[in-house]
């Protein structure tokens, strides 16, 4: 009944004047982000970082939950109508969704992919406002050793599931760990080279900012081709009567399977989509459909990426922990307001909280009635000119780092982080497990110091709690599964693929 009573606050906040616009632009700007290739909602959250230093917390936060919705349909649209997935979780909404447009049915794709994703969304977060607040009140109870574990836990669990080779992952996130190190945290200058400038550490906007947005430029840039889209055409989406009966089973099935998985610590939403898609194909009456253009072969994976994204919320926000690259810029942005995240976020800042979990039901309604009638709006926004988005973009990056503390060496920053973010995409690095390295990196320092602070230097303290056992009994077993796997199918390293050339 508090929880309740704290939602309904949560609303009236949120259904102010101010709230509920920066919840429309969020909204807005997350759908139209997603729609253009290779600009995901993490790359539009890293740019609007420096919005948060003249917006309130509350404010700030529910136009990043927009963008962050917002952002998971778009990659749908561009998915099922150029079949080049925004995001890696539309991957699979592509396999069906452009051979329905193909075929003359890109309305109908869209509107279950929108429908869907609405379905999916609301009953996502009813499930994170029943579960975060409990989550949240165990997790408080640990001590530094057990928060520790967790940590360590979040950074394997990222880095292990991300793409085709394990090895790339660790190394992004040592990467990012070493940008961590940078700075006097500790009272001793690592890593600043002589350079005072890197004292206090690397701001980490900055280096969001480079790695998704220079490292992407960049690399569209690179391989830039001047020859015109195929875009295929789209109507009003509509469904027909056959349409809804054949994706309304769909759509729960795929919020079963992605609220579940994007709340573990592993986060993330390819898995559950990909399990959503090989269900569906064996419960359909129509399988001969699949590959062809099956509706629920949209429905379903849809359904799961969004539930899936409010899953994640429930480690961010009742422990911290973000476990996607858009959950951790969310985390930035809370921090930058000076306010600590972790268990204790729904006992000190109550009302931020609700009033985001409020917007969040808010969003999904948004979505719903911009992107049906919009929809052929969106697919406008596919012709834009590669050469004048991607110059915006360097350009709104370079005011965003700058804007940070007006030091022309963060642009110098941005430039060298860039590069190695477009190093990291031609060599096929995972991104996520370098920005998770550099947010948690001090983190886990932090916790380890406290740790061994109070048992006088005792390393033994490190395993003295329960749950830090068996987190750490997971981390052996997951590592002993993984060795064993290499060993029984050896097999060469597969060879890098390069993302799909942008064209112009």
């Amino acid at each position: 009944m508090d929880s309740l009573n704290l939602l309904m606050d949560g609303f009236a906040q949120a259904l102010t004047v101010q709230n509920l616009f920066y919840a429309v632009v969020g909204v807005f700007l997350g759908t139209a982000v997603g729609v253009l290739p290779g600009i995901g909602p993490a790359m539009t959250l890293a740019l609007l970082l420096p919005i948060t230093y003249s917006v309130g917390p509350d404010s700030a936060l529910i136009m990043f939950a927009g963008i962050y919705y917002g952002g998971m349909y778009g990659g749908s649209t561009t998915s099922i109508l150029l079949n080049t997935p925004g995001e890696s979780s539309s991957v699979v909404t592509a396999i069906e969704g452009n051979k329905m447009a193909k075929k003359g049915r890109a309305a109908q794709a869209l509107a279950t992919a929108a429908i869907g994703s609405f379905v999916a969304g609301t009953i996502g977060t009813l499930l994170l406002v029943l579960f975060a607040p409990s989550v949240a009140g165990q997790v408080v109870k640990l001590g530094n050793p057990s928060n520790f574990a967790l940590i360590l836990l979040a950074l394997f669990a990222v880095t292990a599931v991300l793409g085709t080779s394990r090895l790339r992952g660790f190394i992004a996130l040592f990467l990012g760990l070493a940008i961590g190190l940078v700075g006097g945290q500790t009272g001793q200058a690592r890593l600043t080279f002589g350079n005072p400038l890197l004292a206090d550490g690397i701001d980490i906007v900055v280096v969001a900012v480079a790695i998704f947005a220079i490292g992407e430029a960049l690399w569209v840039a690179a391989h830039l081709r001047r020859r015109p889209l195929d875009i295929i055409p789209v109507g009003q989406p509509w469904m027909s009567r056959e349409d809804w009966g054949r994706s309304w089973k769909p759509w729960l099935r795929g919020t079963a399977f992605g609220f579940p998985f994007g709340a573990l610590p592993a986060g993330g939403a390819e898995i559950p989509t990909f399990l959503s898609y090989v269900t569906e194909r064996k419960l359909a009456k129509h399988p001969e459909e699949f590959g062809k253009g099956a509706i629920e072969g949209v429905a379903g994976p849809e359904a799961a990426n969004n539930a899936s994204a409010a899953g994640t919320l429930v480690p961010l926000l009742a422990i911290g922990l973000p476990t996607t690259a858009t959950a951790a810029i969310m985390l930035l942005a809370i921090q930058s307001y000076g306010i600590e995240t972790g268990p204790q976020l729904f006992d000190t800042e109550p009302d931020l909280v609700w009033a985001l979990l409020a917007s969040l039901f808010i969003g999904n309604t948004l979505l719903l009635l911009l992107n049906l009638p919009l929809a052929p709006l969106w697919a406008k926004l596919l012709q834009i000119p590669r050469p004048y988005l991607y110059a915006g973009i360097l350009f709104f990056a370079s005011l965003g780092a700058y804007s940070v503390s007006f030091q022309p060496f963060d642009l110098a920053l941005l430039l060298v982080i860039g590069l190695l973010g477009l190093a990291m995409r031609r060599f096929g690095l995972p991104v996520l497990p370098l920005i998770i390295g550099v947010i948690l990196g001090p983190k886990l320092e932090e916790q380890l110091t406290t740790s061994l602070q109070i048992s006088s230097g005792d390393v033994s303290t490190l395993w003295s709690e329960p749950v830090a056992v068996i987190v750490y009994a997971f981390i052996a077993l997951a590592l002993v599964a993984i060795v064993a796997s290499g060993l029984r199918k050896p097999k060469p390293e597969a060879p890098v693929e390069e993302k799909e050339e942008v064209s112009a």
